[in-house]
């Protein structure tokens, strides 16, 4: 986590681009744009606040980290890259339910193939940023067996986008 380098925006800038188009395709798709765009924008802000939250408190399971500026600053951006891939994942399901609102009402087998789409996800992720040397975890850091990628940052993302979904829903009462 000691630097950053452009290969490390590589990700979130695709991401971005998809969230654009995404955002473009339903929008001119959804009859109340306004409820539309209050739900990306409560899904965003949740997402990220809860991925910093994440972030921050696993921090100590990676090597060398510590709770100063430019840790806690390198939180916050692995939080907006999470929140772009929250977005991703709401605009991927949306096409494939056809319909961005997909998570009213909340499915079991729905909820299900996000968690495991979001787990292996975050599995790729692992393993694509620490062979990189991204970032390293701390022997605290518990690891996956076969994969040896942490179980903290797997777990995030295998649980917090539905979390995500499911407050966005009940914040704005759909």
């Amino acid at each position: 986590m000691d630097k950053l380098s452009l290969g490390i925006f590589v990700v979130p800038t695709i991401a971005l681009i998809l969230i654009i188009v995404g955002y473009v395709h339903f929008l001119k798709r959804e009859i109340d744009k306004r409820n539309y765009k209050y739900f990306i924008v409560t899904t965003a802000f949740t997402a990220f606040i809860l991925n910093f939250a994440w972030e921050v408190a696993q921090g100590p399971l990676y090597e060398g980290f510590q709770y100063d500026l430019g840790h806690v600053s390198f939180c916050a951006l692995a939080s907006v890259a999470d929140m772009f891939m929250v977005l991703i994942l709401l605009f991927s399901f949306g096409l494939i339910y056809e319909n961005v609102l997909w998570i009213v009402p909340v499915r079991f087998n729905r909820s299900l193939v996000l968690i495991l789409v979001g787990g292996v996800g975050a599995i790729l992720a692992e393993i694509w940023h620490t062979w990189r040397g991204d970032w390293s975890y701390a022997d605290t850091m518990p690891l996956i067996p076969i994969v040896e990628v942490g179980l903290s940052p797997v777990l995030q993302f295998a649980i917090l986008p539905l979390v995500v979904f499911v407050l966005s829903k009940k914040i704005l009462k759909l």
